[in-house]
């Protein structure tokens, strides 16, 4: 029953897109494993300079932010979040209320013209760190649940979410807990130092996308079940429109190989709880029509995923509940 279910569930939702174009599923999989003791590969972010790309860099639990140098060496430290962490306390804990002290990065995005890297921290807000690594800098403090994060390539802008105004992640695994409508879709001018508030009112969590030509940001709603494009220039200019609704907790969106595409991290059946979730990538075109659809269901077996990062023709896939980012390719 718990299979039909599920089925039922991916059919109504994939029902709902105007189209889907199946090529290429991407069905070898390898694994980038993190450190021993180490966890929760949420993020992964590349830096491409010259001809040359960098990473995967990925966020962990314990607060660290660690640099892929390759097979033969593996995850190295790069930078960390909080003041005063200590690594022999901090470093390898599963320990959630550790994360005042330890640092909880959710989400990178880099520069690529400034090679700045920033961050969205549970903890400690919005952060930026240099190529060199080491301690972040916060840019903005104050929040409850910072979950994404990403960069205009155009203005320099960045733009970020917050999950909600009245829990953080530790909340979230507590009996009775609830979801609110609290979440809010944020700017920070990297040169004026100000952030405003775009949106408000939404059902928190995942991560924003900017267009790769600075026109609009695309704002996933992971437990509202939708994908908003909030538009930067143009007549609709500060304003934004529903791109794609009922499909499946959607996570951090990021751009795409291709110009004007995107993909979107999937757990069906997260919110509300079915008996099996299942991770599905998905990649859609700015007006909302999807045009493939990857299942994770093997490697990642009933587990949420938060990204699906698509460099150099492979998708680099994300979660809390593993210890390593899965490498796909065809």
């Amino acid at each position: 029953m718990a299979t039909v279910s599920l089925l039922s569930v991916c059919v109504a939702i994939l029902s709902t897109f105007v189209h889907v174009v199946v090529s290429g599923q991407f069905a070898s999989f390898s694994k980038l494993e993190l450190p021993p003791g180490v966890s929760s590969p949420e993020s992964a972010a590349f830096r491409e300079f010259l001809l040359l790309t960098e990473g995967p860099y990925t966020s962990v639990f314990d607060g660290r932010i660690m640099k892929w140098q390759g097979p033969n060496v593996g995850f190295v430290d790069f930078a960390y979040t909080a003041p005063g962490r200590s690594k022999q306390l901090c470093d390898g804990t599963t320990d959630p209320e550790m994360g005042p002290k330890c640092g909880r990065p959710m989400a990178l995005s880099f520069n690529p013209t400034t090679s700045l890297l920033y961050i969205a921290d549970v903890f400690f807000g919005l952060l930026v760190v240099g190529p060199t690594g080491g301690l972040a800098t916060q840019l903005s403090g104050g929040y409850k649940f910072l979950t994404g994060v990403d960069v205009n390539l155009i203005t320099g802008d960045v733009y970020f979410s917050d999950a909600s105004l009245t829990f953080d992640i530790r909340n979230v695994t507590q009996p009775g807990f609830k979801f609110d409508s609290t979440g809010r879709f944020l700017r920070y001018n990297p040169l004026t130092k100000r952030v405003d508030v775009l949106l408000s009112g939404l059902w928190g969590g995942g991560g924003p996308s900017v267009s790769r030509d600075g026109t609009f940001v695309l704002v996933p709603e992971l437990t509202g079940n939708r994908i908003s494009k909030y538009w930067l220039v143009g007549p609709k200019a500060n304003k934004a429109e529903l791109l794609l609704s009922n499909v499946g907790n959607p996570n951090k969106i990021k751009r795409a190989g291709r110009f004007g595409e995107f993909w979107a991290a999937l757990s069906v059946g997260f919110m509300p709880p079915t008996p099996l979730i299942t991770p599905l990538g998905v990649r859609f075109n700015s007006n909302g029509v999807v045009l493939q659809t990857v299942s994770f269901a093997t490697q990642f077996f009933n587990k949420t995923i938060s990204l699906v990062q698509e460099q150099n023709g492979k998708l680099y896939v994300g979660s809390r509940f593993t210890n390593f980012i899965g490498v796909y390719s065809n």
